[in-house]
């Protein structure tokens, strides 16, 4: 029992084990570290410094090492101020054991008021004990009164040669500016994942930890740019497991979603397969996952996946494999417009489920609306036949005329029977411009007075580009963009697809196809993949060399030609055609 008890009293938490000691120790603050580096080696250190940014970031941490470097005595202890102390000198030492007397730390939380700063005004007259420096450390400067701030102005404005003066905040715009004016002001900025990740898996290897690299990147995104908050986490995770960190376990510590799990439900949405959505919402819900959570990584995913369609370069250099397999499809197959309208509904949902009796209820009326509104364009209210019933089932899917059917009254999947009436042009290189064919153009139903039916479409799709286009309107958008990337056609007709096989396309991806193909147009359709065909070129690899064709034939023209010849350098980056808005790049 004995022996117990005091190794749980010498158990130091991982954040304060691995305290960052000398400069170099300190990650994802690259400015601050040069800056500091080149003042002391110069010797033309401030003699008043404000360190600014979020908790966990090491402003305490800093101004430590700062007050290390300025008095580190060397291992011989004749060395003077240094970028790289020691940590072996009496007063490294001490400085870190948080017992220099000349080193001296005040909680400007607990301690506001101007009798607090006559104390400091009161000290700093009197030379240091044994250090070189005597240095003052302010934490949270910024819950000093507005008295104490103007007691400290004199002194803080010239101080003797002795002093120092270090202050941390969390709110620098709380600080007045007349103090801020007085001193050399750091903003130390969050650390990012990939950093902290770093971070987690050097102390996992010096701890004997096992850990999975998804566990890991779990625990800094939660830290959200903090190091104290994520060893924190890491911490509870090694003493939770017991063996290995997994990202399962750290996904059960957190309250986390799956990371597929939250793209499986936003591909749902977008494609409108409501039924689907509110089954999954419930069994996450049952898993413990709260509601509140579910919205947050909803937002994160539509933003991720935003990211990946403007920037995907830089996007797919900080997603993991699951964020860039799960995005890429998503961000070529949704348009802009869509992802902003999918944003602003679930921000202000946040604040629903927030302010609701039952979350869980919020969160699925929250869905349930935007799933209604995912076939509206953006701006115009639902029509008549668009709207969803609550269980998920859309209005009839449009059929073909009975005619040109084998089979008209063929059941429609309640998942993906409603036709979108969004035709939002998309551009660029990557995700050009989706034509739909006249055939399935916007139109109202034509049934009887007094009922709703299926609308009749004239004609089926006779091409690659039409059978995209009428996935891209049952946003199928997974689909459509591997269809736009790898498809590359071999013959292409009214019940019959014939593709070249690739990397892109697979027995699966075939059987969707004429599932929905027969779904949405009422008769039987045969999807074929090819290994020994060629093939035409894919849609995004035709639309590319369109528009590179239109901008070469822009750049011909006398009058382009001859700006471009008074600018030189100057190139012509897109055509744009205002009468229809496509833009080639």
């Amino acid at each position: 029992m004995n022996d117990s008890a005091g190794s749980t009293a010498e158990y130091r938490v991982l954040a304060r084990t691995y305290r960052p000691q000398t400069l170099d120790d300190l990650i994802g603050q690259d400015a601050l570290v040069r800056t500091l580096r080149n003042a002391l080696e110069q010797g033309r250190v401030a003699h008043a410094f404000v360190l600014t940014g979020v908790r966990g970031v090491g402003k305490t941490t800093t101004a430590r090492i700062i007050a290390k470097g300025l008095n580190c005595l060397g291992p011989d202890g004749n060395g003077g101020p240094t970028v790289n102390p020691c940590g072996v000198c009496a007063n490294c030492r001490a400085i870190t054991e948080d017992r220099h007397v000349d080193v001296l730390e005040m909680d400007a939380a607990s301690r506001t008021g101007v009798d607090d700063i006559r104390d400091i005004i009161e000290g700093v007259q009197y030379r240091p004990v044994s250090a070189r420096y005597k240095i003052y450390i302010i934490d949270e400067v910024h819950m000093l009164s507005r008295n104490a701030f103007n007691a400290l102005l004199k002194t803080l404005e010239e101080p003797p040669e002795h002093v120092k003066f270090v202050f941390a905040t969390t709110e620098i715009r709380k600080v007045p500016i007349t103090v801020l004016s007085r001193c050399q002001r750091f903003d130390l900025r969050r650390i990012d994942v990939a950093d902290l990740s770093g971070l987690f898996e050097r102390i996992c290897g010096l701890e004997s930890v096992e850990a999975e690299p998804e566990a890991l990147r779990l625990i800094a995104t939660a830290a959200d740019g903090s190091a104290r908050d994520g060893l924190s986490l890491l911490d509870q995770a090694m003493a939770l497991a017991r063996g290995p960190v997994t990202a399962d376990l750290v996904q059960d510590m957190l309250g986390l979603a799956d990371r597929a799990e939250i793209f499986t439900l936003f591909s749902g949405l977008m494609g409108g397969r409501i039924t689907e959505v509110l089954a999954q919402v419930r069994a996450m819900h049952n898993r413990g996952t709260d509601p509140l959570v579910i919205t947050q990584d909803l937002l994160d995913a539509i933003h991720l996946v935003t990211r990946f369609k403007v920037t995907p370069a830089e996007a797919a250099l900080e997603a993991s494999q699951v964020e860039r397999e799960h995005c890429e499809p998503l961000a070529n197959g949704l348009a802009m417009p869509h992802l902003g309208r999918a944003w602003q509904m679930m921000l202000k949902g946040v604040e629903e489920i927030q302010s609701a009796p039952v979350p869980l209820a919020a969160l699925e009326m929250l869905l349930i609306r935007l799933v209604h509104l995912a076939d509206t364009p953006p701006g115009t209210a639902p029509r008549r036949g668009d709207s969803r019933t609550s269980t998920g089932a859309a209005s009839p899917a449009p059929r073909a005329r009975p005619a040109e059917t084998g089979s008209a009254d063929e059941p429609v999947d309640a998942g993906t029977a409603a036709a979108p009436r969004d035709r939002q042009a998309q551009s660029g290189p990557a995700d050009g411009p989706v034509e739909a064919d006249a055939a399935y153009a916007d139109r109202e139903p034509e049934t009887p007075a007094g009922a709703d039916g299926p609308v009749e479409e004239p004609g089926l799709p006779e091409s690659l580009d039409e059978i995209v286009a009428l996935f891209e309107r049952n946003r199928e958008a997974v689909i459509v963009a591997r269809l736009r990337r790898h498809a590359r056609p071999v013959r292409v007709e009214p019940g019959t697809v014939e593709l070249a096989a690739s990397t892109g396309l697979d027995s699966d991806l075939a059987a969707q196809m004429m599932r929905h193909l027969a779904n949405w147009t009422g008769r039987s359709w045969s999807v074929i993949l090819k290994a020994d065909a060629q093939g035409g070129p894919t849609i995004v690899e035709r639309e590319r060399d369109e528009a590179r064709a239109r901008i070469e034939a822009v750049t011909a023209d006398p009058t382009v030609a001859a700006v471009l010849r008074e600018f030189p350098g100057a190139t012509v980056r897109e055509v744009r055609d205002r009468r229809t808005g496509e833009t080639a790049r």
